[in-house]
């Protein structure tokens, strides 16, 4: 019987996730086993699942990834934007949970 391999995390792992992006709709995709996370603008879907496993210990069933395009604001009558976000949208296995408010 082989034994499973327990995989280390890894600095990068650390730098892809950045946090949970908690909105109603995000909220809303917890009933299909769904969370949504902040990422880097450079990471790829094989890489989100890798850290996203490695660091919550889950079986990722999928990952889908959009840019969020920033908005423009008026701040005190000045013109400003806020910068654009890549988040990605990780579906799980079932059974598996990721309790977001305890943090990493």
């Amino acid at each position: 019987m082989a034994a499973k391999k327990k995989v280390e995390a890894q600095e990068w792992m650390y730098e892809i996730i950045s946090q949970p992006h908690v909105t109603e709709k995000a909220t809303m995709g917890s009933e299909h086993n769904q969370l949504t996370f902040v990422v880097d603008k450079t990471a790829t879907k094989p890489r989100i699942k890798q850290a996203i496993e490695t660091l919550f210990g889950v079986k990722v069933k999928g990952v889908n990834t959009m840019i969020q395009k920033g908005k423009t604001k008026r701040f005190k009558g000045i013109m400003g934007r806020r910068s654009d976000f890549k988040k990605a949208i990780i579906t799980l296995e079932e059974g598996q949970v990721i309790d977001t408010g305890t943090g990493l």
